[in-house]
């Protein structure tokens, strides 16, 4: 089942984690829960556990790769707040400029008419005021504005997206609630105001080319993994566009666009647009935990609980950090994982985590919606890396 796997150090004191992962992904294989995945731990840098497993094509028999390319959904995001901070860091961009210094258009208001007024660090916080529109119903007022996702077949600018998300009145002041959304879209707009790029160039300058990173916002579909989705007996690819019905507490459905990534005409997503391999993951969480790619003082500002555990951003016991949800109780979450871990994931089928106290990164990217973002097998893989 498996076409890679490499131990980059001496297996103890790394063994019984090692072995649990291993169980994990071999039972997500054999229970036909997943496709294919590749998955990656550093500790304090080393990578102690790397494996590809299962396929990146079923119906092609082609092999998962651990080079293998992923769309990344919402993996992206880490992306996108990287170069934002570095532009901050070089103080080109601050935290409390207002969203309108930068997209004089997007001027959202709330449901009484008054005006927004959102920061960029709300953005980062996912305390905007905005919202998805895969977490809304079908007929909610984001599908009314035809707002997309940034997975979506609608092929539209960044300007004309961002101008469709501002017609939408806010869900609550900005600054007052925590609720997931295209906040990062906007967030994008920004990066490309400020640096007078595109989004994929001013991602190229800042964040993957100083780091050594493929990820980009264009890649050839037919070289990446083919997605699929959870299926009753076995999952089910994805052909042409996919419309995929979320558990009941976290929306209605996602609109996939396998091709998406393909086509010159969509706008970058800086919520969701990227593909990229697992390495270029492990590299970029890594220069959040450590190394001189960001100063110590926006390192610890970019983990530091901005929303307390009420947020219950990944359940009970999870608040929010301005790059994913961060244990704030792990008694409340159940977790093995330490105080201050962050974590996310991506609709794709992706889950990633940060465990500061441990020095770890775990780096999962499958290509099965969405057992690989929700299901058992990042469950055990988070259960595993607490040993």
């Amino acid at each position: 089942m498996s076409a890679a796997r490499v131990i980059a150090a001496p297996i103890q004191p790394f063994g019984g984690m090692a072995g649990a992962l291993d169980e994990a992904i071999d039972s997500a294989l054999s229970d036909a829960r997943i496709v294919g995945c590749v998955l990656l731990v550093s500790d304090h840098g080393q990578i102690v556990f790397e494996r590809a497993a299962g396929s990146a094509d079923r119906e092609a028999g082609r092999p998962m790769r651990t080079g293998t390319p992923f769309r990344y959904s919402s993996v992206t995001k880490p992306f996108t707040t990287m170069a934002a901070l570095k532009l901050i860091e070089a103080g080109a961009l601050s935290t409390e400029d207002p969203v309108e210094k930068w997209l004089p258009d997007f001027t959202p208001r709330t449901s009484e008419g008054t005006p927004g007024r959102i920061k960029v660090a709300q953005l980062m916080s996912h305390t905007a005021g905005l919202d998805y529109r895969f977490q809304q119903d079908r007929s909610g007022a984001y599908a009314r504005a035809g707002v997309s996702d940034g997975l979506d077949d609608a092929d539209i600018s960044l300007a004309e997206n961002l101008g469709r998300i501002a017609s939408v009145p806010l869900s609550c002041t900005p600054g007052s609630a925590w609720r997931y959304s295209v906040a990062t879209d906007v967030l994008g707009g920004i990066v490309e105001a400020v640096t007078g790029k595109t989004l994929p160039q001013a991602m190229a300058d800042l964040v993957t080319a100083p780091l050594g990173l493929t990820a980009s916002f264009h890649a050839r579909p037919d070289e990446l993994a083919t997605p699929y989705h959870d299926g009753e007996t076995a999952p089910i690819r994805m052909a042409d566009v996919a419309e995929v019905s979320l558990p009941e507490y976290l929306g209605s459905a996602v609109r996939f666009d396998p091709s998406r990534i393909g086509r010159g005409s969509p706008f970058p997503s800086g919520g969701a647009g990227m593909a990229g391999t697992a390495h270029d993951v492990l590299r970029l969480l890594e220069a959040f935990r450590e190394g001189d790619f960001l100063s110590a003082p926006r390192r610890q500002d970019a983990s530091r609980i901005r929303v307390g555990a009420e947020a219950e951003a990944q359940g009970p016991g999870w608040g929010f950090s301005w790059t994913g949800a961060v244990l704030v109780d792990p008694a409340a979450a159940s977790s093995t994982l330490s105080p201050g871990a962050v974590s996310w994931g991506g609709v794709y089928g992706h889950w990633w985590c940060i465990d500061h106290q441990r020095g770890r990164v775990a780096v999962l990217l499958t290509n099965t919606a969405y057992e690989g973002m929700l299901g058992l097998l990042p469950q055990a893989i988070a259960k595993a890396l607490g040993r």
